[in-house]
């Protein structure tokens, strides 16, 4: 590890708590019932976007009801985004003359846009116009990161009220959290993305004269190509709301590692904390908005402990390179005087630090989107955001998802404390009982048996192994990464899985569903239940849920729910080529 990394890691962590202080601050105000004066100067407009869609903005919402106008709204988007992907052909600014997206690759798009999962099968420059990215991904980008940020508002009203049979009205929440944060934060970071090189026109590709011509064989005949096109679009604007989404679906195919996505070191810092930002902002938020900020401190803790952990191994594994190449007389290991280690599949312009960081932070972070290869990680460095995403996409997660997911743990975690000494456990003065766990029990292991059934099915059938490119271990590391992504709805891959086919569009499409509604219901069943009850005051035999062994306690329960559902997978995978490479094999 160069000192050059630690300082650039150091820096990269200092920034974004630093931001994430006042921001979380900030969302805290916007989901109180009365807004500040300071934002008096937005009231106007969101109170005439209540006029235009008949929305009563003061009628509180019962969980179910809250539910399926969530349910009803994300069908809506989905349905939009299919609409549009099939009909594109017929329909204005697409310069590019693309024609209408096949069903099965249309269904996995809308689902995967809707569910805040962004997992692509397609080249997004050679496939979709640039209507359909603009009114159907990037709405989805924003609308759906708007729904995470609504449910975790929700779940919060959970633990403030009290007897009370709503938990708040989901079209207030949505249109603020779009209003207030998502659009001024996306402006922002569109400019500086736009001042760094990334693309935003509506320019059709362009063709440039190359300076070496380039010789290369088509149908058995050698030709020489003097020209190269390259594709341009409206990417800027799309590129801020997929990082501070936590959505993660590239402009490009080659997402976040193209030129014209993500073109300096600079636009990599700030698309880098524009992933962690606001799920790390939303700690900050909680702990305002429950009265105690010790509480938000103690998850905020706990997701950057395990993130440090994991991006240690990620770092070490990937600064080591690989064994095999020392033997051959090749040196890898990096230091000050001679960087090296696994640069496969990197770009040299970020190397192994901010790959590593990158890959890390996407995979924490429900995030998805990509500067570097994951498929050419060490075996080591490619587990660690494999089990990022199995650990249920809680280390900050998806934007609101990520903290509500991380509060359900909690919930289990005081649960068993209660059963170790034989009390009603409690957490922020609420009774947690039966049908709270039973709830948090669905929204936990919904997406390890949408992981791990995807996986089997896979690996049975004939036309799942079809799609791997690299046969044997690392192929079934492939399709493990494949349903880990999809059922964690994170969205990046192995790049060595041909996906693009009807069984696994409609296998992951169905997978992306299942993680996230089947987890959203349960956490507003979960608000309901709890807004019902009465606060009870802490006493002498109350578990402190903001103190360092509490801390220690949730990181327990992650990391031993994320061991015992996925490790017999991961030996099967990462673990064993880890063990192969070492030995030489």
């Amino acid at each position: 590890m160069t000192t050059n990394g630690i300082l650039q890691l150091l820096c990269y962590f200092v920034v974004l708590l630093l931001l994430a202080w006042p921001l979380g601050g900030f969302i805290a105000k916007i989901y109180a019932p009365q807004l500040p004066q300071s934002f008096r100067w937005l009231v106007h407009l969101e109170r005439g976007i209540y006029r235009l869609c008949g929305i009563r903005p003061q009628e509180e919402m019962s969980w179910t009801r809250y539910a399926h106008t969530v349910l009803i709204f994300n069908l809506l988007g989905l349905l939009a985004v299919y609409a549009l992907q099939r009909l594109q052909a017929w329909l204005p600014i697409n310069p590019q003359e693309m024609i209408g997206v096949p069903p099965d690759l249309s269904f996995n798009t809308a689902v995967s846009f809707a569910s805040n999962t962004n997992w692509q099968a397609y080249g997004g420059e050679t496939t979709l116009s640039y209507l359909t990215q603009m009114i159907g991904l990037t709405v989805q980008n924003f609308v759906s990161a708007a729904t995470g940020m609504a449910v975790l508002a929700a779940l919060m009203r959970g633990f403030t009220s009290r007897e009370a049979s709503g938990i708040g009205n989901f079209w207030v929440d949505m249109v603020r959290s779009t209003l207030y944060v998502l659009m001024p934060l996306s402006l922002v970071l569109a400019l500086m993305l736009a001042s760094q090189g990334v693309v935003q026109t509506f320019s059709p590709s362009q063709s440039i004269h190359l300076i070496q011509p380039v010789d290369y064989d088509s149908s058995a005949e050698k030709k020489t190509a003097t020209e190269q096109v390259i594709a341009m679009g409206p990417a800027a604007s799309q590129v801020a709301i997929k990082q501070l989404g936590t959505n993660g679906g590239g402009f490009f195919n080659i997402n976040s590692a193209h030129p014209l996505e993500n073109p300096t070191p600079l636009s990599n810092f700030m698309e880098l904390l524009a992933i962690l930002l606001i799920p790390a902002a939303l700690c900050i938020t909680f702990g305002k908005f429950v009265g105690d900020i010790r509480q938000g401190g103690a998850i905020l803790a706990a997701m950057l402990i395990v993130f440090i952990g994991l991006l240690s191994v990620c770092v070490w594994s990937e600064q080591a390179g690989n064994p095999l190449f020392d033997r051959l007389g090749l040196a890898t290991q990096a230091s000050d005087q001679s960087p090296g280690g696994n640069m496969e599949g990197k770009e040299s312009r970020f190397g192994i630090v901010n790959s590593t960081l990158w890959a890390t932070a996407t995979t924490a972070a429900s995030n998805g989107s990509v500067n570097a290869m994951h498929d050419s990680f060490t075996p080591l460095g490619g587990l660690v955001p494999i089990w990022m995403m199995q650990l249920g996409e809680v280390i900050f997660g998806g934007v609101g998802s990520g903290l509500y997911g991380m509060i359900v743990f909690a919930i289990v975690g005081v649960f068993v404390a209660g059963l170790m000494i034989g009390r009603t456990p409690e957490y922020l003065g609420k009774k947690i009982e039966a049908f709270e766990m039973k709830m948090a029990a669905v929204a936990i292991l919904t997406p390890c048996l949408t992981v791990l059934l995807g996986t089997a099915i896979a690996v049975v059938s004939e036309v799942g192994l079809a799609g791997i490119a690299n046969p044997g271990i690392h192929g079934f590391s492939e399709i493990l990464y494949a349903f880990s992504s999809a059922g964690n709805n994170n969205g990046s891959a192995f790049g060595g899985l041909s996906a693009n086919t009807p069984f696994y569009n409609t296998l992951l499409g169905i997978a992306m569903l299942l993680a996230r509604y089947w987890v959203i219901v349960p956490v507003l069943a979960i608000a309901g239940s709890l807004a019902a009850k009465k606060s009870i005051p802490p006493t002498a035999g109350t578990l402190p849920t903001h103190t360092p062994l509490f801390v220690i306690l949730l990181i327990g329960t992650v990391i031993v729910v994320g061991a015992l559902t996925f490790l017999p997978a991961l030996a099967l995978g990462p673990i064993v080529e880890h063990v192969q490479m070492i030995h030489g094999r």
